[in-house]
């Protein structure tokens, strides 16, 4: 039986926020489909060794940031929908975002796709 969805997005989020390498290859491994996809708007790749390569990028351009879900998971089939916000060393809030994600059959997370910022409002 796949874990459940909440316990795969918090192993998730945690290897965003881990330092520690192999901690955070381990929460990957719980969390990520070997061939998961990762997309924002400024990243697109594939892969559990690239999503490593590119939070490790990140941590090294914010040093003691972190990343916080924020609300609750929304989840329906294996479609779900997360709030975050990457909060900086002293807590202050970087941005806010939603994921959106697909779940493989062994319920590791194998599609995410992430916004930045709030949903643009129509032209006037």
């Amino acid at each position: 039986m796949p874990p459940p969805a909440m316990e795969i997005v918090e192993a998730y989020c945690a290897a965003w926020n881990v330092a520690d390498a192999g901690e955070r290859q381990a929460l990957l491994e719980k969390s990520w489909a070997d061939d998961g996809t990762y997309t924002d708007p400024r990243t697109d790749l594939a892969g559990r060794a690239a999503l490593f390569a590119h939070i490790s990028r990140v941590q090294a351009g914010r040093p003691g940031s972190r990343i916080e879900m924020v609300g609750a998971l929304d989840l329906h089939h294996s479609v779900l929908r997360f709030a975050w916000r990457l909060v900086d060393a002293r807590g202050a809030t970087v941005i806010e975002g939603v994921d959106f994600g697909d779940l493989a059959p062994d319920g590791r997370l194998q599609r995410i796709v992430g916004f930045f910022g709030p949903v643009p409002q129509p032209p006037v």
